[in-house]
C-alpha cells in the first residue's frame, strides 16, 4: 500500500523475470565477474571461425580469383575513362578507333605467312661411311623403327656415290638435290632416286611415318646402285658425235 494524498493505493507487483533480474543486481556476489585475456580470447575466436561450418557457402577459389580479375578489370576501365577526355564515351571512341585500324591493316596486309624452311640437310655434322650407315639402318628394321631405318638407308646412298666419285662431296646437301645429281649420273634410276628422296624428305621433314615397304624400296635402290655403272658425260657426248655423224654420212 502506499499513502498518496492521504489514500492508500495498491502497488502492483513486478512481473517474475523483473523481479528476479532486480534481484540478482541487487544481490551482494563475492564472487568476480569471468574475463579472459586479449590473446586467448582472439585465439578461440580464430579457431572458431575456422570450422568448416562457418565456410560451407564461401566461393571457390576460382570464382574468388575471377571476381579479383573483373574488379582490376573495372578499376582498369574507370582509370582509363577518368584519363580519356569525354570519360567513358570518349574511351569507347578511342577503342573503336584501334580496333578500326587494326582491321584496315589485316585486310590491307593480309595473313601473316609463315616464311618458308630449308629442307634438311642428308648428314649431321659427324661423317660416317657407308657401311656405317647401312648397319645403322639394318638396326633400327630389326627393331621396326621404319622411319629411321629410311634415313640411314638414303645416307647410305648418297655416301657409297660420293665414295664411289659419282658426287661430291659437298656438307648441306639435301636429298632431293642428291637425288637430281645422282640421276644425270644413273639415268635409269632417276625415278627411284626421286622416290627416296621423297620418303627421306616425308620422314625428316613431314613429319610422316612410313612401312616396311618404303624401306625394302630403298634398301632394293641401294643394292642396285651398287651394281650400277655410271654413264659418264664424256661417253654421252662421244656417243651423240657418232650419231651426228653417222646422220651426216648417211645424207
Amino acid at each position: 500500500m502506499n499513502a498518496a494524498g492521504g489514500v492508500l493505493a495498491p502497488v502492483q507487483a513486478l512481473p517474475a523475470t523483473a523481479d528476479t533480474a532486480v534481484r540478482v543486481l541487487l544481490r551482494g556476489d563475492d564472487e568476480p565477474p569471468v574475463t579472459l585475456p586479449r590473446d586467448p580470447a582472439r585465439e578461440a575466436a580464430r579457431r572458431e571461425l575456422s570450422k568448416h561450418m562457418y565456410h560451407e557457402n564461401d566461393p571457390s577459389w576460382f570464382q574468388r580469383a575471377l571476381d579479383t580479375f573483373w574488379e582490376w578489370v573495372g578499376e582498369l576501365f574507370e582509370t582509363a575513362s577518368t584519363a580519356t577526355p569525354g570519360g567513358t564515351l570518349g574511351l569507347i571512341v578511342v577503342i573503336v578507333a584501334v580496333v578500326a585500324v587494326l582491321g584496315a591493316l589485316w585486310w590491307r596486309l593480309g595473313t601473316p605467312r609463315r616464311q618458308p624452311v630449308s629442307a634438311p640437310a642428308l648428314f649431321d655434322d659427324r661423317p660416317r661411311s657407308a657401311a656405317e650407315h647401312r648397319a645403322a639402318a639394318e638396326a633400327h628394321a630389326a627393331q621396326g623403327h621404319w622411319n629411321q631405318a629410311v634415313q640411314e638407308r638414303m645416307r647410305a646412298i648418297v655416301r657409297s656415290l660420293e665414295e664411289r666419285a659419282l658426287l661430291d662431296v659437298r656438307p648441306g646437301r639435301t636429298a632431293d638435290e642428291a637425288a637430281a645429281e645422282a640421276g644425270r649420273a644413273l639415268p635409269a634410276h632417276t625415278g627411284p632416286l626421286h622416290a627416296a628422296a621423297r620418303s627421306f624428305d616425308d620422314v625428316t621433314y613431314g613429319g610422316r611415318a612410313v612401312t616396311e615397304q618404303s624401306y625394302r624400296d630403298i634398301a632394293g635402290l641401294d643394292r642396285d646402285l651398287e651394281r650400277a655403272r655410271p654413264q659418264l658425260a664424256s661417253s654421252s657426248a662421244t656417243q651423240h658425235a657418232d650419231h651426228n655423224t653417222r646422220r651426216g654420212a648417211a645424207g
